[in-house]
């Protein structure tokens, strides 16, 4: 009998440790006790994966505050054969830290990932009304770098975990300006078949118009509410190859095992250039799809049924 242990698994995510990435991960009860890899961006994460040196990686991919994150999308649509088949909430909370023996009074320059600092400008603005702000990879970076003198800011913005993994000095805790920040994550692996439906679902593509012309984003929104499927997330995004050029990253309720949301899909492919299918898998929150009994897998195949039925003469029922 073969003692060969499990083969161990990659998770590559945004470090270093102590991110929000690294939380989200920590959700993954797969991921558990295999190898996580620190990455410096969210590109590297998914080329990590596309190239084969992870086997999956978690990324941010929407704020509750500043809505999507715009370098996810972008490398989703950029880096081919990717699918997501996990979506993860953290919510969001920061603290001000220094160095030792470091006084909020004097804090002339804060670093931080601009996610984080957008999210906390409210309360630098009242609270260190003539700072400035360096930009970091990380929230996590941001602080070691304060830490180690590689970043020339006297505080940065970090998550409250990050005084488990360095000695800091906290200034100030709580800074974020929406208590209720919540930040989506998605795990990203290559090529597979979608999770099993679960009732609460969700499906992510990118669509590109075929041309720019009145009507053609009302054409594209017709794929799903003809067949009565919601949308949580449509957000445009230039493809970058001429001005007027968009791409659009959508988020629909339901799964592709769903009757309607395959004819929704194979609609999109009949009218986009370029559709990229990011994959159908459950809801983090767990909420279940609800829609019109006129919607119901029965009656796309009562129809389908119906029109086959004609093509091959048979009399009405």
């Amino acid at each position: 009998m073969s003692t060969d242990a499990p083969a161990r698994r990659t998770y590559s995510y945004l470090g270093p440790a102590g991110t929000f990435t690294e939380a989200a991960l920590a959700q993954v009860p797969e991921a558990r006790g295999h190898v996580w890899r620190p990455v410096h961006n969210v590109g590297e994460a998914l080329a990590d994966v596309a190239e084969g040196r992870s086997d999956a990686a978690m990324i941010a991919i929407e704020n509750s505050i500043d809505g999507g994150v715009s370098t996810a999308q972008d490398a989703l649509a950029r880096i081919p054969n990717l699918r997501i088949v996990g979506e993860y909430l953290v919510p969001v909370e920061f603290v001000l830290v220094g160095k030792p023996g470091a006084r909020l009074e004097d804090v002339q320059l804060v670093s931080a990932h601009p996610v984080a600092y957008a999210q906390c400008l409210g309360w630098l603005s009242a609270n260190l009304p003539s700072h400035q702000h360096v930009p970091a990879a990380s929230n996590v970076a941001s602080a070691v770098g304060v830490l180690d003198g590689s970043s020339p800011a006297d505080a940065a913005i970090a998550p409250p975990g990050i005084t488990a993994h360095h000695d800091v000095q906290v200034l100030a805790r709580g800074i974020g300006d929406t208590a209720d920040a919540v930040t989506r994550f998605v795990l990203v692996t290559g090529p597979t078949a979608p999770p099993a439906p679960t009732g609460a679902d969700k499906t992510s593509v990118i669509v590109e118009l075929p041309e720019d012309r009145a009507g053609t984003l009302l054409e594209m929104l017709e794929q799903f509410s003809t067949r009565g499927i919601n949308l949580s997330l449509i957000q445009s995004r230039p493809i970058g190859d001429a001005l007027g050029r968009y791409r659009f990253v959508i988020d629909a309720d339901g799964h592709i095992f769903d009757e309607r949301m395959a004819d929704a899909l194979m609609g999109l492919r009949r009218f986009s250039p370029n559709v990229v299918f990011l994959g159908s898998y459950p809801r983090a929150d767990r909420a279940v799809v609800h829609y019109p009994d006129r919607y119901s897998d029965e009656v796309f195949v009562e129809a389908r049924d119906w029109l086959r039925g004609l093509v091959a003469g048979e009399p009405d029922a």
